[in-house]
């Protein structure tokens, strides 16, 4: 009996031993499980290209995406926050237009007002500034699911507004002259970064550089001036030195962008304003100064963005069509005439709008717009772009897909 009890006692102890050797040889403290893709959502709804889409990181790797082999000739986009592309269903909803109408492209936020990136980049500043904040999980498997579409895919930088840059490099923001410790904030309590601040400049191209290794089509920059609200006799800027005028270094971080990303599709956001005015509106935004450097300049026609009065009517944002053809004719005029003198590249794509501020933008308004820009621009036309905050858009206002 007593052999009996050691006996299975020393077989107990064998099987333990087991287990263990076999543990140890197959726990890996390195090994990571994928992220949920839903779980930087942000709003509460379910995952963003769903957990069945994941590829399985050890077996199945999706690679960094090249450029779209057949880029439209005319881009007729739609804008999508980083929060809207990390959602499946978002997505499906951009497809599902993309396959009925005639949107063939996407802006993407990549980094916002925030100052967050979007998505894991390579860009050692962006980890050092604690400037990445994970929405969009997996941005080679979004690239390779909107190319498979044919749709173009530009990413969106929000360049001089940029909190997150303004807290890590205090030294390049722009400060308050009445509290010299504090950074100085706009009217939603956003720091912006001294336009000046060539290093600034350089982050921004960092991040482009990913984006486009990435496999994104063009970059589009946003935010591209001085602060324009807020109390504006208290700011102070560390390398401006409120002499040199404004455009003229707005204008010398176009000619950068474009030096440095020499073979790449950029883009500009413009004041719409900027169409007819002959000054820089005091946020050192002159629309020629664009021409020489950008495949795309697009000012922000928005109506409701225009005083009461404007050409004459009370209420802009009621007539859509007169305001954006008065103002796209006015920058066509001076492409035309910039055309004369210096060699350009440029073409005008503007920024629409499509949502009710000043009006109720419903289909005939909307519509409305995309005729006064084929309208204005005549043989010059090159697409326009849609903006919603919230991402929904007028689809009926669109023409359906030939």
């Amino acid at each position: 009996m007593r052999f009996v009890k050691l006996y299975i006692v020393s077989f107990l102890i064998l099987v333990v031993l087991i287990i263990g050797i076999a543990f140890v040889f197959s726990y890996n403290p390195f090994k990571q499980e994928s992220p949920d893709l839903g779980a930087y959502s942000g709003e509460g709804e379910g995952s963003s290209l769903g957990s069945e889409d994941v590829p399985d990181k050890d077996s199945d790797i999706i690679e960094s995406q090249k450029q779209l082999s057949h880029a439209p000739e005319t881009v007729k986009a739609i804008y999508l926050t980083s929060w809207s592309a990390s959602k499946e269903s978002r997505i499906d909803y951009l497809i599902d237009i993309a396959k009925t109408t005639e949107i063939n492209a996407v802006v993407i936020d990549i980094k916002d007002y925030s100052g967050y990136v979007a998505y894991d980049t390579t860009v050692p500043e962006v980890e050092k500034y604690g400037a990445e904040q994970i929405r969009i999980s997996d941005i080679d498997l979004l690239i390779q699911r909107l190319h498979a579409e044919e749709i173009y895919v530009i990413a969106r930088i929000t360049v001089f507004q940029d909190p997150v840059l303004a807290r890590a490099r205090p030294d390049l923001a722009v400060r308050s002259k009445t509290e010299a410790a504090s950074l100085w904030l706009d009217n939603m309590g956003l720091a912006w970064i001294d336009p000046a601040a060539k290093e600034s400049w350089d982050y921004n191209i960092a991040i482009a550089r990913d984006a486009i290794n990435q496999g994104f089509d063009e970059i589009n920059f946003d935010y591209v001036r001085f602060p324009s609200d807020g109390n504006l006799q208290d700011m102070s800027f560390p390398f401006w030195d409120n002499n040199i005028p404004k455009h003229s270094i707005i204008r010398e971080f176009f000619r950068h962008l474009r030096q440095e990303l020499s073979a790449v599709k950029i883009s500009v956001d413009l004041f719409g304003l900027s169409t007819i005015s002959s000054n820089d509106l005091g946020i050192g935004q002159i629309i020629e100064d664009g021409f020489e450097y950008f495949d795309y300049v697009c000012p922000m026609v928005y109506p409701s963005h225009y005083a009461d009065g404007f050409i004459g009517y009370q209420n802009p944002a009621e007539y859509p069509y007169e305001v954006i053809r008065y103002s796209m004719e006015g920058a066509l005029r001076k492409l035309m005439l910039y055309k004369e003198s210096q060699e350009v590249r440029a073409q005008l794509r503007p920024w629409l709008q499509d949502f009710n501020l000043g009006a109720v933008y419903d289909v005939q308004m909307v519509r409305a717009e995309i005729e006064a820009v084929y309208d204005a621009l005549g043989d010059d036309f090159s697409g326009f772009m849609l903006w919603n905050s919230q991402n929904f858009y007028t689809i009926e206002a669109l023409e359906p897909k030939i």
